[in-house]
Order: C-alpha cells, then structure tokens, then sequence
C-alpha cells in the first residue's frame, strides 16, 4: 500500500506545534553552526568574483595590448610604403618635361611625407598607450595574485571550520527534511516565511513572564488561555510570530513565587486579653 502524503494525515494542533517547534530548534542549531563560520563563506565569495574581475580586466588588457600592436605594425607598413612612392617621385621628378609635373610631383611627395608624419605621431600615441597598458597588466596581475593567495588561506580556514561541523550538520538537515515531512504544506510555508522575515531566525516561540518570547510585548491573559488550550495556531500581534506554551514542548515554566503573609504588627483585642485571662485561670 502506497504511504499517504503529509497532507493526507490530519494531525491535531497540538502535535502541529510540536513539530513546528521541534523544526525550529533544528534550523536554530544551523544557524549557530552558521554563526560559527562568521563571514567567512562572504569574504570567499567576494574574493572569487573578485578574482574573475581581475581576470577579465587582465583579458582585456591584453587584447587591447594586441591591437595596439597591429596597429602599429600596420602603420609602419604604411610608412615604409610611402617611402617607396617617395622614391619613385623623386626618380620621375628627374625626368620632368615641364614645370606642370614638377610640381604636380612635388606635391604628391608633400602629401605623401604628411601622411608619414601623421603615421608616426600616431605609432607614438600608440606606443605610449602600450606601455601604460603593460603597466597596468603588471598591476592587475599583482593583485590577482594577491587575491589568489588570501582567497587559498580563506578556503583552507573555512575548510577547517566546515570539516569540524560537517557532520553535526548534515545529521541535524537530514532530521529537518524527515520533520518537513510530517508538517502540511500550508503550515511549513507559512513557517517558512515567518521565519525568513523574522531578524533572529524564529518563526514559533513561548510564551515567557506573560510575553512573546519572540518581541517580548506583553500578552493579554485571555490570549495566553488560549495559547495554552491548544485549539488553534495563535501568531503574536506584534511579530507575527507563532506562539506556543511551553509546557507543550516540554520547556519548564518559571515557577511563581509565593508571598507569605507578614504578620499583622497590631494584635486583635481578644488576642491580646487571651494570655491575661489563661493566668487568671
């Protein structure tokens, strides 16, 4: 016979609680392994993506570095170009006919040594660009390679710190998931999102000196018998939090103190005569 889902199983308020308190007490026990390993897994993180950035600044350095490279390879082959041509106008300038093409000579070459001094000036702003871009290459691989060394010490210190609780919490999750399974879905996700808006992590709390354990505002006793019949889920009017009695989930409540009556200083007539008449007796 199949095994009837969690929603199938009708459970009473009680045992609802129960396990809804028995389930925040497991994700309490994450969080303080959480809390054990600080900011740790976030300075890891930051240090890796930090380190993408880094190598993607460093891959686009280089693929500036290889254009500027082109180009100015292109440029001197632009000049030594034109210092043919040059040649070949001064070779027909030798053989001119008349004035006309003499200076029609004359100006091409003109034309042809501005282009080359453009040339120049732009391989120049090239070169300048080229070595500001090695400098900067140099810079970003420093820091990859300072972020690599940090990020291996983070890994190795968080490794530690993980290795020791490993175990603990993956026994306490795998109760977590077998408990998830004994709680209706509407429930653990209202749970769930209690829990995600609350600042400490706790979705259900006791009752504690007639308040919410959760934001300690006082509760009014009606409330409170209620909160102890167990007919329904009762959530606090302040945090939203789920309230439960402790003596429900097995937590002690603080004992109330008795105050004896002090003895009235005044003593009754009768009481007073009382002695007197037992001696005349």
């Amino acid at each position: 016979m199949a095994t009837e889902k969690k929603n199938d199983i009708e459970r009473t308020v009680e045992e609802r609680l129960q396990n809804l308190f028995q389930l925040q007490t497991y994700l309490s026990e994450i969080d303080r392994i959480k809390t054990l390993r600080g900011e740790l897994p976030n300075e890891v993180k930051d240090l890796e993506d930090e380190i993408i950035r880094h190598q993607t600044r460093l891959e686009k350095y280089q693929e500036e570095i290889k254009n500027l490279k082109e180009f100015i390879a292109k440029k001197n082959g632009e000049i030594a170009q034109r210092k043919v041509t040059i040649e070949k106008y001064d070779e027909q300038i030798n053989n001119v006919r008349n004035n006309r093409e003499f200076t029609f000579l004359e100006k091409e070459k003109e034309f042809e040594g501005l282009e080359i001094e453009l040339a120049e000036k732009n391989i120049r702003e090239a070169t300048e660009k080229l070595e500001l871009k090695s400098q900067e290459i140099e810079r970003t691989k420093e820091g990859l390679s300072d972020n690599q060394h940090i990020l291996e010490e983070k890994k190795k210190e968080l490794e530690a710190i993980v290795s020791e609780t490993r175990v603990e919490e993956e026994n306490i999750r795998a109760k977590v998931k077998d408990l998830e399974q004994k709680i209706d879905d509407y429930t653990l996700a209202a749970f769930k999102r209690i829990r995600k808006n609350a600042r400490n992590g706790l979705a259900i709390v006791t009752v504690q000196r007639d308040a919410c354990g959760g934001c300690f505002n006082r509760i009014p006793p009606q409330r409170q018998l209620e909160i102890k019949m167990h007919r329904k889920v009762i959530v606090c009017e302040y945090c939203g939090r789920i309230m439960v009695d402790g003596a429900l989930v097995g937590l002690a409540q603080e004992p109330v103190k008795e105050t004896t009556p002090k003895p009235s200083r005044r003593k009754s007539a009768k009481a007073a005569t009382a002695p007197a008449e037992e001696a005349a007796d």
